[in-house]
């Protein structure tokens, strides 16, 4: 099983599922501290933890705790199975989808935009309004960065069809129009906070896809920074000096064999995945030579 779970999460433009398997394995860690922290009597050392990684509604908490902006969209609520088993299903068709389109470099940075976004609208209620001021909570869950993921595929393609049960075909903006009702109902219910996070995902899973059509990437900085990270965990290569020899015109060596078909076969599959930038400079140049027969 382990083997597995590594594989799918190593597997090439597959960021749906890697995200939904770290939301798994921070959920069954948890739960394992949760099971023995309270089977000891030691609750305190679940909830000290808890309190670090949950993002708070007071401002004064959250400055003191700045890292849960992010934190919290990775964490769901313990005492409830369907809290994450329905997120990570409704992520799994939508973001499956996303990546086909876009590509998984921009649907982990919607991801942390739309966490981002869904924390940032729920400070703001529960420090500017009434209604949410009188309520001190603290809140979880990866719903905001899903509604983001959500909302930006159904306006990419919104008459893409899912097949439901019992409803049979229904296109994807009908799907989040109707997660979206319920969301704003929900924003004054017994899950206010939770609802209003979502709310902020959609606008901003909206205005990152129109952004993104009309050429602006919200989310470079994102994908710069995760590569930056990865690169310090990358070996570099030891520098090889080495001495150009000078040949003779008839001493010229000859140019590389062309490219076989299987190549650009594999080049053209990639482009379909991920798209044109996603090849390296190697592949852009045996697809540029490839066009030139």
């Amino acid at each position: 099983m382990f083997d597995e779970f590594k594989n799918a999460f190593q597997r090439y433009n597959n960021a749906h599922v890697q995200l939904i398997i770290i939301n798994v394995v921070v959920f069954l860690a948890l739960a394992v501290i949760l099971v023995f922290s309270r089977a000891f009597q030691f609750d305190s050392v679940f909830h000290i933890l808890y309190d670090q990684i949950a993002i708070p509604s007071p401002i004064s908490d959250f400055l003191q705790k700045p890292w849960t902006i992010l934190t919290y969209a990775f964490v769901h609520d313990l005492e409830d199975i369907w809290h994450i088993l329905f997120n990570m299903l409704i992520f799994y068709w939508f973001g499956k989808l996303f990546v086909e389109y876009l590509g998984s470099d921009k649907l982990i940075a919607l991801y942390v935009l739309g966490a981002l976004a869904g924390g940032i609208a729920y400070l703001i209620a529960y420090n500017t309004i009434p209604f949410y001021m009188e309520r001190q909570s603290v809140m979880v869950g990866a719903s905001g960065a899903i509604y983001a993921v959500v909302i930006a595929t159904a306006t990419l393609i919104p008459d893409y069809t899912f097949f439901l049960l019992f409803l049979g075909p229904v296109r994807i903006k009908y799907i989040a129009g109707v997660a979206l009702v319920l969301s704003f109902i929900g924003s004054v219910g017994t899950n206010a906070g939770g609802n209003i996070a979502h709310l902020g995902g959609a606008l901003m899973g909206f205005v990152y896809l129109k952004q993104l059509q009309s050429g602006i990437n919200w989310g470079s900085w994102i994908t710069a920074t995760i590569d930056w990270v990865k690169g310090l965990f990358t070996p570099k290569p030891k520098v090889k000096v080495t001495y150009r020899k000078q040949y003779s015109e008839a001493q010229k060596p000859r140019a590389k064999a062309s490219i076989s078909q299987a190549e650009i076969d594999a080049i053209l599959d990639k482009i379909s995945d991920a798209g044109y930038e996603s090849l390296t400079k190697e592949e852009k140049e045996k697809l540029f030579n490839a066009s030139k027969k």
